[in-house]
């Protein structure tokens, strides 16, 4: 058995911060953890490579969803990264930090140092705005922030309409205010990705004290009573084991942490049973308190050929690759969406609830996305703050076996009503005198076959899908009696030397797409744990 200070479990979005922030120290040895390889596929690198990476089995874990009635009984795709970088190296590389309140409503669920105040040092420590920085924005941190290096006739278009519907243009809507339409700014560096492995584990990779595995999959925990002492891992299928001096950390993400926490013995008894799980420690609420953003595409038939549509195939395709080989830039930049969108669903609220996520292209198939033959534009709406509530919990003993993902999409019926009121907003905006002498006309989900608000739901139940954010399912709280799983120095409850930093942890859903709200989580989560590690070495 391998000894390290740390172990670090997953290197995804929070993994590759915790390593190299641990490592900062040389009197400490770290161990990574990685399931998946390297990110040498150059689809990875290649910004609108996303399309292929996220359907690669190599590089994405492929799960689904168990099949709900709601959602007319469809497995719906849960990617997430299996790859050094995780899903940062597959995701769509939005930067969205999400709102203020989010921060400041988890300080008031008890998450003492979580308030908006408390974490924005962290945002802005990690990074790097190309465009300089302010009192919310940062420059030297070690990930790269870009705006879009072409703006476009038809969104620019569609930021006019917004005003036309009352919505104000917003150039940083990671600013002072979330509220808005603007250019979407991307985890990008000369035109490609720049995920966290890029960011924050190649300038770390070199130290002595930093141990990377990749093709190593964690199977439990080992504990000694009730205290984390090390990990089981499989490296490349041959079972492998290291001990953790200081602490375990796990950042295998909201799918893969509770996994692992119920692999281990930690979690619901009765559960555990079933499975032929030991028990080792009670904990109801992992798996327990699921969250996602639910997504559905409204797509328009333009009346001119200002879309990405055309430039995806025969000549078009050519110079776009000749202009990103030559320049970085073109459609082969582009990310999952390009023009963003933060709106109120009605009078009275402070913040939006609404996000907007629009490009101008289409495509029929979601999971092939080859792209229409006729100009066209997507928009897709979601709902950013839902109460409806799922669960991710063991299927089986197997640690090779998927977990089970029960979303619960779309269960409040305040969730069905803000996400068809974003579909009507949608259409509002096309129908804008700035945007509507660009529309031909609507073919998804169309007028005619969706006129009424009972039309719209259903096209929502049977076609969305989950904007890949999943959260919350270890959730941070001041009770473990209510659920929670880790204390607000992300500890896990009633198990020494045991921590999660990743997407579990949030206590409610930002509002906005998820990555960089895990990073700012990560970068908290060291200070913290150096902070714990140093009074405890003085006694203090």
């Amino acid at each position: 058995m391998s000894n390290f200070d740390y172990i670090v479990v997953g290197a995804g979005s929070a993994g590759c911060v915790l390593a190299n922030r641990l490592s900062e120290d040389p009197n400490v040895r770290v161990l990574l953890l990685e399931a998946g390889g390297k990110d040498t596929n150059p689809w990875i690198h290649i910004p609108v490579g996303y399309v292929k990476t996220m359907v690669n089995p190599n590089l994405n874990w492929m799960f689904d969803s168990e099949p709900e009635a709601r959602t007319h009984n469809r497995p719906i795709p849960i990617p997430r990264g299996k790859v050094l970088g995780g899903s940062s190296s597959i995701n769509g590389m939005l930067y969205v930090r999400g709102n203020a309140r989010d921060y400041d409503g988890w300080a008031q669920l008890g998450c003492t140092g979580w308030s908006y105040d408390d974490i924005l040092p962290y945002f802005k420590k990690s990074e790097n705005r190309e465009t300089g920085s302010d009192d919310y924005r940062g420059t030297g941190g070690l990930l790269n922030v870009a705006d879009l290096t072409e703006k476009y006739e038809l969104l620019d278009a569609i930021i006019e309409a917004g005003t036309e519907c009352g919505y104000p243009a917003n150039p940083d809507y990671n600013g002072k205010s979330q509220e808005g339409f603007g250019y979407f700014q991307l985890t990008q560096k000369n035109g490609m990705r720049h995920s966290t492995k890029n960011a924050f584990l190649d300038s770390a990779k070199g130290r002595d004290n930093l141990v990377i595995e990749t093709h190593a999959q964690t199977t439990s925990i080992i504990l000694d009573g009730k205290r984390a002492v090390g990990v089981k891992y499989l490296k490349k299928g041959h079972p492998t084991e290291a001990r953790a001096n200081i602490e375990v950390i796990l950042s295998a993400g909201a799918v893969q942490s509770p996994q692992l926490l119920e692999l281990s013995g930690i979690g619901r008894p009765d559960l555990l049973k079933s499975f032929g799980i030991e028990p080792q420690h009670e904990l109801s609420g992992v798996g327990e308190n699921y969250q996602d953003h639910y997504v559905s595409r409204l797509q328009w038939h333009l009346s001119k050929d200002v879309s990405l549509n055309s430039k995806t195939r025969g000549i078009g395709l050519v110079q776009e690759a000749l202009k990103f080989g030559l320049m970085r830039k073109g459609a082969l930049t582009m990310s999952a969406g390009i023009l963003g969108g933060f709106v109120k669903s009605r009078e009275g609220l402070e913040v939006p609830d609404i996000q907007f996520h629009i490009a101008h292209a289409s495509f029929k198939n979601p999971k092939t996305r080859v792209f229409d033959k006729f100009p066209g534009l997507t928009i897709a709406p979601c709902q950013l703050r839902p109460e409806s509530r799922g669960s991710i919990h063991v299927g089986s003993s197997d640690p090779l076996a998927a977990p089970k993902i029960r979303p619960n999409f779309l269960d409040n019926t305040l969730d069905q009503e803000i996400h068809v009121t974003a579909m009507r907003i949608a259409r509002d905006l096309m129908a804008a005198p700035a945007a509507a002498k660009y529309v031909k006309f609507e073919t998804l989900p169309g007028i005619e076959a969706a006129p009424t608000d009972e039309a719209l739901l259903d096209h929502a139940l049977k076609t969305g899908a989950t904007m890949y954010h999943p959260v919350s399912t270890c959730t941070m709280g001041k009770d473990p009696n209510m659920g929670a799983v880790v204390d607000p120095r992300l500890r896990v409850y009633g198990i020494e030397g045991l921590r999660i930093a990743d997407a579990s942890v949030m206590p409610r859903l930002t509002s906005g797409n998820t990555n960089a709200p895990v990073i700012m989580i990560a970068e908290k989560a060291a200070d913290m744990i150096k902070s714990d590690a140093k009074l405890k070495a003085t006694g203090s």
